[in-house]
C-alpha cells in the first residue's frame, strides 16, 4: 500500500513536471523534485526509526535485513518511475495524461512487487509460477534500469556543475538521452535473457604427476549450479545432456546446486530426471550438495528460516536416484581401483541443518596417496586445506562468476578463484561459472558452461611446465 501511494505521488508530481519541461526544464523540475524527495525522506526517516526501535527486540536475520532494505527499495523505484514518466512526457503529449501515467504506474507496481507477491501467493500453482517467472525477469532488468538511470543522472549533475553546456537544458537533448538509455536497457536485458541458453564448453588440460595402471588420461566433464526450478527445466536438461555426451567423458561431476530451493518449481521432475538418465560416461555421474539443494523460502535473494526438518527434501534425493546420479555426501569412492573421488558437504547447507562436515584431511587420512585424489566441493572456500590434504584436483562451482555485470567484479574480489583455473601447490583447482542461473533470468557478464577437463597421468619429470 505504501509503495502504491508513493508511486502515485510520483505520478502526480510528474504531471506538473512536464509543464516545466515545456518552459524551463531545469528550474521548475528542481523545485518539484525537491518536494518529492522531501516527502520520501520523511518516509525513509520513519522507516529507519521504526527498524532501529525493533532491532533490539528481534533476532537479527535475513528477515530483519529485508525489512530494513524495503524502504530503500521503495525509494529507488519512485526515483526510477519519476524519470521514466518525465522522459515519456517529454516525447509526446499523450504520455502526459494522468490516465496513461496511472496505468504505467500500475504496471510498474505489479512488476516491482512481483518479488513479494510470488513469495506470498502460493496457490493456485499456475499463478505462483507466473509471478515467480515475472519476478525473475524483472530482477535483472531492474538492475540495469537502475544502473543506466543513476549513471546518466550523475553525468548530468557533473556537466551541470562543471561545463554548463546550454544544450543539456533543452527538451530535445532530454528526449534523445532517454531514448539512448531505453535502447541500452532493452538491449542488455534481451542479450542476457538469450545468452543464458548459450551453453559453452570450456576445455582444460591438467597434469597429475602420478602413475595410474592402464590409464594415461581421464576425461572429466564438470558442471554445477544448474538450479532446476522455475527458470530451468526440461529444455535446459536436454541442452546439457547433448553438450555433455558430445564430449564422450569418462566421468561426470556435478558440483552442487542441482536444485533451486523449491522442488515444486520443477514443472515435470519425472521427465527431467528421465532426460538426465541419458547422460553417458564410463564411470558414471557423481554429485555433491550445494547451498541451494534444500527446501527453503526465498524472497528477493533473502532466505527465511524454516523448521529444520523441512530443509532436507527427500524428493531431491529421489530425483537424483531416478536420474542415476550418485550423491557423495562427505564420502570417498575408489573408482576402478585407479583413482579416488570425494564429494564434500556444503558448509552453508550444513549450517542451516545443524549438521557438520569433515575437514579435508579427515577425508583423505586413510587414502592411498599414490593414487590420484579428486574432490568435488560446491564452494571454492578451502583451497589451501584441500591442497594440504593431498587432493590432486578440486572441482567447484557456486560463484556463477557473478552471472551479471557488475556482480562479476564483486565475486572476483570475494573468492581467490572465482572462475577458471588456479594451481595451489600440486593441486589443480577448477571453478565453473555454472550451467544454469539463479535469481535474475539472464546472464550478461558471464556464460553458462560445462567444463571438459582432460587429466593426464605420468611420473614427475624434471623442469615440467604447469598447465594454464
Amino acid at each position: 500500500m505504501f509503495f502504491c501511494q508513493k508511486l502515485l505521488f510520483a505520478v502526480y508530481y510528474s504531471s506538473s513536471m512536464n509543464q516545466c519541461i515545456q518552459k524551463s526544464y531545469s528550474e521548475h523540475a528542481a523545485v518539484i523534485y525537491g518536494n518529492a524527495m522531501y516527502q520520501s525522506k520523511k518516509y525513509l526517516q520513519r522507516s529507519v526509526l521504526l527498524t532501529a526501535y525493533c532491532l533490539p527486540r528481534m533476532e537479527v536475520s535475513h528477515t530483519m535485513l529485508a525489512i530494513f532494505l524495503a524502504p530503500l527499495y521503495i525509494l529507488i523505484n519512485i526515483y526510477i518511475v519519476r524519470w521514466m514518466i518525465l522522459w515519456m512526457g517529454a516525447c509526446t503529449h499523450f504520455f502526459q495524461t494522468f490516465a496513461f501515467r496511472a496505468c504505467f504506474a500500475g504496471v510498474y507496481i505489479f512488476l516491482s512487487t512481483s518479488l513479494l507477491t510470488c513469495f506470498l501467493i502460493r496457490k493456485p500453482p499456475a499463478l505462483h509460477r507466473f509471478l515467480k517467472n515475472t519476478a525473475n525477469y524483472f530482477q535483472g532488468t531492474f538492475l540495469y534500469i537502475l544502473i543506466v538511470i543513476v549513471t546518466t543522472d550523475l553525468c548530468r549533475l557533473i556537466l551541470k556543475h562543471t561545463l554548463h553546456p546550454a544544450w543539456m537544458y533543452s527538451r530535445k537533448a532530454f528526449v534523445v538521452t532517454g531514448a539512448v538509455c531505453t535502447l541500452l536497457i532493452i538491449g542488455v536485458s534481451l542479450y542476457g535473457i538469450f545468452n543464458q541458453w548459450n551453453i559453452k564448453t570450456k576445455t582444460y588440460d591438467v597434469k597429475i604427476d602420478k602413475q595410474v595402471k592402464g590409464m594415461d588420461s581421464l576425461k572429466i566433464v564438470l558442471l554445477a549450479d544448474i538450479h532446476f526450478g522455475y527458470s530451468i527445466g526440461e529444455k535446459h536438461a536436454r541442452l546439457l545432456v547433448k553438450k555433455i555426451n558430445a564430449e564422450d567423458p569418462d566421468l561426470i561431476c556435478i558440483a552442487g546446486d542441482i536444485f533451486d530451493n523449491e522442488y515444486e518449481g520443477i514443472k515435470n521432475p519425472k521427465k527431467t530426471a528421465a532426460i538426465l538418465r541419458s547422460l553417458k560416461s564410463r564411470y558414471g555421474v557423481y554429485a555433491c550438495w550445494g547451498n541451494h539443494d534444500l527446501s527453503e523460502p526465498i524472497l528477493a535473494g533473502f532466505t527465511f528460516r524454516n523448521a529444520k526438518e523441512d530443509y532436507d527434501d527427500p524428493r531431491m534425493w529421489d530425483f537424483l536416484k531416478s536420474a542415476n546420479i550418485r550423491l557423495l555426501n562427505d564420502e570417498t569412492l575408489l573408482i576402478d581401483d585407479r583413482f579416488y573421488l570425494t564429494g564434500r558437504k556444503d558448509p552453508s547447507r550444513c549450517r542451516k541443518m545443524s549438521d557438520t562436515r569433515k575437514e579435508p584431511d579427515q577425508l583423505t587420512a586413510s587414502l592411498d596417496k599414490t593414487l590420484p585424489i579428486i574432490f568435488i566441493d560446491h564452494q571454492p572456500g578451502q583451497l589451501n586445506e584441500v591442497a594440504a590434504a593431498g587432493a590432486d584436483l578440486d572441482l567447484c562451482g557456486h560463484t556463477h562468476d557473478g552471472q551479471l555485470f557488475p556482480l562479476n567484479i564483486i565475486t572476483g574480489l570475494v573468492w581467490e578463484n572465482s572462475c577458471g583455473y588456479l594451481k595451489k601447490g600440486t593441486m589443480h583447482n577448477i571453478v565453473t561459472s555454472g550451467a544454469g542461473i539463479w535469481g535474475p533470468n539472464m546472464r550478461t557478464a558471464t556464460n553458462s558452461e560445462i567444463c571438459s577437463i582432460t587429466v593426464h597421468f605420468y611420473p614427475a619429470r624434471p623442469n615440467s611446465s604447469d598447465p594454464s
